[in-house]
């Protein structure tokens, strides 16, 4: 305990962890239950929306699915980058504990 309290010992890997569900799933699912109310109370939002639906509504139903495919896309590769990072900071963490560990059995 005293090692966390002094910051020898990060508790960050649990933290990460669950910011990176929290950023990866619920984001998402939150965003599109409550796109609606978004659309409804900021302006920017409605205009974004009406504009992307009469773009959308000029598509022939192949360039709807190449759309929805490219969209798909885009949003694994977003996944994946989000994932990246935090894999990225977990490491970089797991590397101080070690290198803290090292120097201990030093002294």
């Amino acid at each position: 305990m005293h090692d966390i309290l002094v910051f020898n010992t990060f508790i960050t890997q649990d933290v990460l962890i669950v910011f990176y569900y929290i950023g990866a799933v619920l984001m998402p699912v939150v965003l599109y239950v409550f796109r609606k109310e978004l659309i409804g109370r900021v302006a920017f939002f409605k205009r974004v929306n009406d504009r992307l639906k009469t773009f959308y509504g000029h598509f022939s139903t192949g360039q709807k699915t190449v759309f929805w495919l490219v969209f798909f896309t885009i949003f694994l590769c977003m996944e994946l980058c989000w994932r990246m990072v935090f894999e990225a900071m977990i490491g970089y963490f797991d590397m101080h504990d070690y290198l803290y560990r090292i120097a201990k059995q030093i002294k």
